[in-house]
Formats: structure tokens, C-alpha cells, sequence
């Protein structure tokens, strides 16, 4: 029996792949809990069709992706903190801050996909990574100055 998967499911295949089960797991299981469809031949046009656009977006999606990281190259932050004599700061730079002043910028990117290379407690110069995509990184540099 030909069934097409609506959801992952495991040791048997993804979302969107046609495949070849025995008729009792596919009519007991598979379709009553909504795991899968009969493959009849618009079912798989249909799935077909969904594929492309979702390949598709996956390629728009990278390329954006792509350009923001290209584009966060080109930006320096300066950070201004409270800081003891000995250049040492009185808290911490966290990745909040680097997000609240990305978007002062112009970017709009969430705090949690940003990851600082080592802790920021103390004045200087520090590079930080933004998880843009799965394989995709962008990468900022921020200094760190006492304040006034």
C-alpha cells in the first residue's frame, strides 16, 4: 500500500515522502491517526506541488539570510558600561544589550541568536556570532568603553 506521510514519522520516512507500507499499518495506524493519506494520484500532485514551494521558500529564506550576514560584516558597536579603575566592569555585557542596540540599528534580531564568544567583563574589544540559519553565521564586532 501506497501512502503519502503528512508528519515524520520515525524508521519509516519524513513529511511529504511517498512510501510503501503492509495494508494493516497503514489503514490501522497510519491513516487513523493522521499520519498519513492514501497516495492516489492527485494526493501525490498535491504533495509534489507542496515540496516545490517548500524548497522554494528554503532558497529565499537562505539567500536572506545570506545578505544579512553579509550586510551585520560591516557593523561595529561601542558599548558603554560602568567600569573600575582596573578596566573590569560592573556587571556583564549580555547578548540583550547587543540585540537592543542591533535594533537601534536597523536589524532585527532575537537576543537568543546571538552567542558572545567569552564572557564581557571587562573593557575591550570582543566579536559576538548570530545564528542566522542553520549552517548560516553572521558575525559582529562590539567594543566596550568605560562611561563617563
Amino acid at each position: 500500500m501506497k501512502l503519502i506521510l503528512k508528519q515524520d514519522v520515525e524508521k519509516l520516512g519524513s513529511a511529504g515522502e511517498i512510501v510503501t507500507v503492509k495494508d494493516g499499518f497503514g489503514r490501522n495506524f497510519l491513516v487513523p491517526q493522521g499520519l498519513a493519506v492514501f497516495a492516489t494520484p492527485g494526493a501525490i500532485r498535491a504533495a509534489e506541488e507542496e515540496t516545490r514551494q517548500k524548497s522554494r521558500k528554503a532558497e529565499a529564506t537562505i539567500a536572506q539570510a545570506e545578505e544579512l550576514a553579509s550586510q551585520l560584516q560591516n557593523v561595529t558597536l561601542t558599548v558603554t558600561a560602568k567600569a573600575g579603575e582596573d578596566g573590569k566592569l560592573f556587571g556583564t555585557v549580555t547578548n540583550q544589550n547587543l540585540a537592543d542596540m542591533l535594533t537601534e540599528k536597523g536589524f532585527d534580531i532575537d537576543r537568543r541568536k546571538i552567542n558572545l564568544d567569552s564572557d564581557v567583563k571587562h573593557l575591550g574589544e570582543f566579536s559576538a556570532t548570530i545564528d542566522l540559519h542553520h549552517d548560516i553565521k553572521g558575525h559582529i564586532k562590539f567594543w566596550v568603553v568605560k562611561e563617563e
